[in-house]
Parts: structure tokens; sequence; C-alpha cells
């Protein structure tokens, strides 16, 4: 944590210097000693330190300086660091005006010039007057901050951006807290150039891209490697896991994830079922460690990063970004998972990101507190976000189109449900419409059964109702079974193409698709189990494949 600071202005060098030295020796230890001859430049920086969430403890002034007149100087400084304790130098003339300051500026202290000496003069003043200050300090954040509303969807975007990539940052809601209205006037940011984010240099951005964000906080990816042995295409569990493996056997490693590592485990506030935890960890602290474990063995990762196609050539694979970058490499594993299904229903587009959400229940649960939340959803992931958001919520309620949740979820999440008193479990509910002026307000819930249905009043909504793979960007002759998830193994010959695509001499390894090295592996792969330690399990395993397929070419 930096030190707080104590901050000196007088035009007049030789006493500038004079109270620079005494401050110096004496506080050193304790505080950051600063100084300047203009009070503009004073201003300048005291807004730069406010940016930078640096903390003010003491600032001393001069009374007669040509910009401006130390009390006047005060006026301007306190809407910076209201907190600081001030301190006006003077000559014998210039006590009346000081006075005066006692009520015009809460000044805290007049100090005569000449202050010798310091031990009797100046210190037992500022050693008062910084006991007084500590008592009520509070350690400022430091790092990253991000202003906007809570129902924009732009800021929720940033929000589940920086928090998935697992990059510390205050949100700071304008609509409720002073400390962003302060930062907005001070800065003049107007509402439409919100969200607006602060970064720990005291520079800001307004109303940034994702692409922006990334590459100010360092996450812009680079290439590093002309080919690569194997490209994994995804870093949830099963690409990190395959990472993780590629890259202690020894091939150079390439992950690529389009948002941030982890995937929708990733988003999970507590995973308990995962072998060695005997307590449980959050999905966030999990791919922390794989992330961590990936670069320590020498795995890349290439983050954001949108792969918009992949192609063949003279026995070579190409990995085709957005951008049209490519990346060559022998051999692909593709881990890109699945994503939340929409909920195709009246309203719910309307709101998305405004009090509606797919996951992101970690993001978000904070801004909840004491409020009516829904979760729609019966599975686990649905489970463990209403036990995150009981922690913050009036009542969280969830809706289940089945009777009850034996058949959808694990009994230890059912069992956790039924011991917080604030979750109620709705069964045969359905949402039929969703409504609000600028953000979600209201939910009408609809009985499976009888086809009845009441309007209720809901603050948050989150959709948990299933997934569909992402596979739609694969433009390859890839087979896919019906729902789009990927072919792989045996049950490629089930398929009438296959013969027509596959022209190797073997079967496809257990888990390659009918392009001959590349692989699937976790949920985005048919048949898949859909848990964390199944997809950790075939992520290794495909890299074993990869070997296979790699001493063949």
């Amino acid at each position: 944590m930096n030190q707080p600071i104590i901050f000196s202005i007088d035009d007049d060098a030789q006493v500038l210097r004079a109270i620079a030295r005494d401050l110096r020796s004496h506080y050193r230890n304790d505080y950051r000693i600063l100084s300047t001859t203009s009070a503009r430049e004073a201003l300048d920086s005291l807004l730069d330190l406010k940016n930078k969430s640096e903390t003010v403890a003491l600032i001393i002034s001069d009374q007669r300086m040509p910009e401006m007149e130390g009390v006047d100087f005060f006026k301007h400084a306190i809407e910076y660091f209201p907190d600081a304790k001030r301190v006006l130098l003077t000559a014998y003339s210039d006590t009346d005006a000081a006075i005066r300051a006692i009520n015009d500026i809460q000044l805290d202290y007049y100090l005569m010039k000449p202050w010798d000496p310091p031990e009797d003069r100046l210190y037992p003043v500022i050693n008062g007057l910084l006991e007084d200050w500590q008592s009520t300090y509070r350690p400022a954040f430091k790092g990253i901050k991000v202003l906007g509303y809570q129902f924009s969807p732009k800021s929720h975007d940033i929000k589940e951006f920086l928090s998935g990539n697992l990059v510390p940052y205050q949100w700071l809601d304008v609509e409720s807290n002073e400390e962003g209205g302060h930062l907005m006037k001070l800065n003049n940011i107007l509402s439409k150039d919100l969200p607006a984010m602060f970064l720990e240099d005291g520079s800001f951005l307004t109303s940034p891209s994702i692409p922006v964000v990334a590459e100010k906080i360092g996450l812009t990816p680079s290439i590093r490697n002309n080919m690569y042995d194997v490209v994994i295409i995804g870093a949830g569990p099963a690409g990190l896991a395959a990472s993780v493996y590629g890259a202690s056997e020894g091939l150079k490693t390439l992950l690529v994830e389009r948002h941030s590592p982890g995937g929708q485990a990733g988003t999970s506030s507590r995973i308990e079922n995962y072998l060695g935890f005997p307590t449980g960890l959050s999905g966030a602290e999990l791919t922390r460690r794989a992330v961590t474990q990936a670069s320590r063995l020498g795995a890349e990762l290439f983050c954001p990063g949108y792969v918009k196609d992949i192609r063949q050539k003279d026995g070579y694979k190409k990995v085709i970004l957005d951008n049209d970058q490519c990346i060559d490499t022998h051999s692909i594993v593709i881990t890109t998972g699945v994503d939340y299904r929409k909920l195709d229903t009246r309203g719910v587009a309307d709101f998305t990101g405004a009090g509606i959400y797919y996951g992101a229940a970690m993001t978000e649960a904070a801004a909840f507190r004491d409020k009516e939340v829904y979760v729609v959803g019966g599975g686990n992931s649905a489970g463990q976000a209403a036990m995150y958001l009981s922690k913050f919520a009036k009542n969280v309620y969830v809706l289940i189109r089945k009777s009850d949740l034996i058949s959808t979820m694990s009994a230890y999440l059912i069992d956790q449900l039924a011991t917080r008193p604030n979750v109620q479990v709705m069964g045969k509910k359905e949402i039929s419409a969703a409504s609000g002026n600028g953000r979600l307000e209201e939910l009408t819930i609809e009985d499976v059964d009888s086809r009845t249905s009441e309007t209720r009043r809901a603050d948050a909504l989150f959709i948990f109702i299933g997934a569909r793979p992402y596979t739609d960007w694969i433009g390859l002759d890839i087979i896919k079974d019906e729902k789009g998830f990927l072919e792989t193994g045996r049950d490629l010959k089930t398929y009438a193409d296959f013969s027509k695509i596959w022209k190797q001499d073997r079967d496809p390894y257990l888990l390659e698709t009918s392009c001959p090295g590349i692989f699937a592996a976790g949920d985005v792969r048919a048949g898949a189990m859909n848990r964390v330690a199944s997809a950790v399990g075939e992520g290794s395993m495909a890299i074993s494949f990869v070997h296979k397929y790699l001493a063949e070419v």
C-alpha cells in the first residue's frame, strides 16, 4: 500500500525547500512528501492523485502566492481531498485572513513563518493533526475503478470481462455512490460518456469497448511463434487441462479464449464435488490456479481472441481470427464449451444486462442486497447461483418447469437450498413476460398446468436454462449432431457422410473429429458428461491423442 501524502505549496522556492526538508526529516518513514511552487500545478497534481486513488493526509499552503491566495487554493483542494488536514503558512500581516479561513474553509491551523525551531513550532502541530486524521482514515481502494449505471448492459459487459479475467476492480454506481459522482464531476465526465474506467495510473477511458479494455489492462494478446504443435480453442476446464498437459509434455501450446478463462465453470460460486477439495472451491479460484499452472509450464494464453474459422492447407491447420490473423498449427483441440440458451420470452431481450442476466451471479449479486431476485433453471449452475445470491438478496425464487429438482440437480445442492430460509423453489412455473422502465421491474409468472398467471415485483432475473454448443463458427467439414455438438471417435461411423470425409487408413481416435488432427473435448463434444472433472479428464486425454497424431505426420 502506498504511503499517505503530505503536500506543501509555496511560491518562494527557499521557503518551500525548508518546509519540505523539515517534513522529510521527521515524517518520511510514514508519509510521502510532495511539494511545488505553483498553486495551479498543485491542483493538477491533486486531481492526478485523486484519479490514482492516492491519499493526501495533510496540505500545507502559503497564503500569499501570485496565482491565487492560499485560502482560495484550499477552496479548490477541498474538492479533491475533503478529509485532508489544512495548514496555512502566514506572515504576521495575514493573521486576519487566516482567522476568517477557519470558518470559511474549515482551516485546521495557521502557522506563522518562520517556524524555527521545528521541534517546538512545527512538529507538535503536525503530529496532532496527523493523529486526528489517522483516527478516521480508511485506505482507499487501489486499482481499477469502473463508473456507470447498475442497469447498463455495457457496464455489465465490462464488469463481467474484468471479473472473468480475474482482474480486481471497484464498481461505483454513480446513482448511489458519492465517490462515483465525485470522480465524474472532477474529470468533467458526462452521463453519456459512461461507463468510465479509471486505471491505476490515473488515466481513464469513457465508454470503452472490450478490446480497448483488454489492451489497457495488459491482456492484449500476441502470437510468439510461427508454428504451434497444438492450438486449443476455448479456455474452460477442458481447454485449461489440455494446455497444462500440452505444455508439460513439451508441445508448443497456444490457448485461445474469446472472452475470459474458466468458461461457465469459472462463474460458479462454489464447486463442491471436485476431487481433492473437500470444502469446495470457487470457479474463479480453480481458473486462477489452472491459468497460473499452464503459464508456468510454458503455455501461451491468447485472450481475448475470437476464432472465426479453421482451415487446412498443405497438411497444416490454420486458425483464423476475426481480424483475419492466421495461426499455423499441426493440431487443434476444440474446447469452446457451450453458451447459455436464451430465454425467448416477451421482454427478456429488452432488459438483458439491465436486471436480466445469463449466468453472472457472482458479478452482479452484491448489487441486489435486500432485493427480490429470481433464478430460472433447475441444474447445478442454477442451484449454485441461488446459494450465492441468497447471501445478498432478501428473497431468491427458483423457477422450474418440473415439480421438483430431484432429477436435475445434485443432492448436495438440493439439501443446501433447503437450509436457506430466503430461498423458495417454485415448481411448475415459467416466465411469460418481463417488464419495466429502463430496467427489469416485474415478471409475469405462469403456472405450467393451469396456465394461470400472476405479475410479481422482480429486481433481477438470472437465467440458467440449459446450453447450446458454441460451434456455429466452425466452417470446416466437421460432423456435428442434430444439436450442434461435435461428434468424435467411433460415433462418427454412424453418419452417412463420414466415409466421404474421412480418408485415413485408421479409425478416428476417441476424441478426434471427422477432420484428422482436430480433436474435441469437454461440453462441446457430443456425449460429454457436463461435469468439471470429466471436462478436465477429456482435455488431458486429448493431448495423448495429439501425440499419436503428431507421430503420424
